[in-house]
């Protein structure tokens, strides 16, 4: 199915069952809907299910502008409106989660599940790279080679992405949001590896006690990809988190 967001159009997969359960899945950083199907499909013909490509990702189209997280989580939105479904249940993996914390601060939440979901800028060293880059912003025959450099010494995703792609990047990671997430009133399920080298468990630890009513699941052994690393664990934390106060 498609929808229209700010001239580009967003592919999702909807799963109507005429359940009072709304369960929303947003996938990570360079995935798309397949990433979040197998702890989606024991849902579907239960629940009604939203599964949405991200803009830039799957088979939605690139943003023509620049999107913030709140951009996102506002689009996120405006579908859910469109198909009339309200309080959803949102579950992000790590891009994805972020948007559902950000969605959860401004719009009406049953209950949000993060999987491994970055909230804030995390500061680090300088490595030997980056001090050589801005060195060679400030000398006028090396900044040339600013873009070059760029491409070649940033993350996997950020080499991946197409130019729109990589300022939103820039944008999401550079955005903190944890002043925003004590803000979240509803229910909040935080599942995180202890080998999580992309959003370490010390920030999940952080985050729950940043949000009120929330509590954390951790997978010893486990990555940035733990919700499907112990897949039928996640599913059975799921659906007993979902059924809870039904």
């Amino acid at each position: 199915m498609k929808f229209n967001y700010k001239n580009s159009n967003v592919n999702y997969e909807y799963y109507n069952n005429n359940s009072k359960v709304n369960l929303v899945f947003l996938h990570g950083w360079g995935q798309n809907i397949q990433m979040m199907m197998p702890i989606a499909k024991p849902f579907l013909k239960k629940y009604n299910c939203i599964i949405i490509d991200l803009p830039g990702f799957g088979d939605s189209e690139e943003p023509k502008e620049l999107y913030t997280i709140y951009d996102y989580a506002e689009m996120v939105n405006k579908l859910l409106t469109k198909e009339k479904i309200k309080n959803p249940i949102l579950i992000g993996h790590s891009f994805g989660g972020k948007i559902s914390l950000v969605y959860a601060t401004k719009y009406k939440t049953d209950k949000i599940v993060l999987l491994a979901s970055p909230f804030k800028k995390n500061i680090k060293k300088e490595s030997l790279k980056l001090k050589l880059l801005k060195f060679a912003k400030k000398v006028p025959l090396l900044n040339k080679l600013e873009s070059f450099a760029k491409k070649n010494i940033g993350s996997t995703d950020y080499k991946k992405a197409s130019e729109m792609m990589r300022t939103i990047l820039v944008e999401h990671v550079n955005t903190d949001i944890s002043k925003d997430v004590s803000k979240i009133k509803c229910p909040t399920l935080l599942i995180w590896g202890t080998l999580d080298k992309q959003v370490s468990l010390e920030d999940g630890k952080e985050l729950e006690k940043l949000i009120p009513n929330s509590g954390l699941v951790v997978y010893e052994g486990c990555t940035h990809y733990a919700y499907l690393e112990r897949l039928n664990q996640t599913i059975n934390v799921l659906r007993s988190f979902i059924e809870s106060g039904e």
